[in-house]
């Protein structure tokens, strides 16, 4: 289990508890996280879950394939920093992690 951060765009922090083998985005689902739609329910077929890592955690997180950069191309005001938070399974590794919610999804 990894506590994860959500920073909302308006400053408000949502701290939870996401159980390992779960996505990021799932978390934030059941955890009613405001800001990530999850319109595909994590099938990378849109950009309603993408999230800021903090630059932090860049390094540590599995390189984007193909398919997550082209969603991101979609989504609203990408970053370098951008991931779609489906894509991103909890582990222990990723206990601590922070991530930004966009002002909007596409």
């Amino acid at each position: 289990m990894a506590k994860i951060t959500f920073k909302t765009h308006d400053n408000d922090s949502h701290v939870i508890d996401i159980q390992n083998g779960l996505s990021v985005m799932e978390g934030a689902v059941q955890n009613d996280i405001p800001g990530i739609d999850a319109d595909c329910g994590g099938g990378m077929a849109c950009a309603t879950c993408h999230v800021y890592v903090n630059e932090e955690w860049l390094d540590k997180l599995p390189n984007k394939e193909d398919g997550e950069e082209d969603m991101l191309d979609m989504a609203f005001e990408p970053k370098k920093n951008s991931r779609l938070s489906c894509q991103l399974i909890v582990s222990d590794e990723l206990d601590g992690l922070v991530v930004s919610i966009p002002s909007q999804q596409c």
